[in-house]
């Protein structure tokens, strides 16, 4: 175990500030499904994002090199794909598991808080 995780286990290291803005979770989580990527106009949609906004966040994501954008044609109209890199995948799997890992932390405060209050946890789902 490294030094930092003993020290301070609560600091999550692996919590990417790349994706750990909310936009940009959506652009990713929603790529991380399609390996061949999303049409610009589908991807948009999908996260609730206007052309710049959506702009913006995929820049950030490629100047990373987490995001690949490949521009061509579907006929006569322009068509530009985003999809994840194998590093974007790489690194956006390590972000969850640091994420789980808050959770599990979480869940076990919680369920200490509450057996020293004498509260049943709730139920699941």
């Amino acid at each position: 175990m490294s030094k930092q995780k003993s020290e301070a286990p609560f600091a999550y290291s692996g919590l990417d500030r790349i994706f750990h803005e909310k936009a940009r979770l959506g652009i990713v989580s929603s790529l991380i499904s399609s390996a061949e990527g999303l049409v610009f106009s589908d991807l948009k949609e999908l996260c609730g994002l206007t052309d710049g906004n959506l702009s913006r966040h995929l820049q950030v994501l490629e100047e990373a090199g987490f995001v690949a954008i490949t521009k061509g044609f579907d006929g006569k109209r322009p068509c530009t794909r985003c999809a994840l890199s194998e590093l974007g995948r790489e690194r956006f799997l390590d972000y969850l598991e640091a994420l789980e890992q808050v959770l599990r932390h979480t869940a076990a405060a919680r369920s200490s808080d509450d057996e020293a209050s004498g509260l049943q946890p709730l139920p699941a789902g």
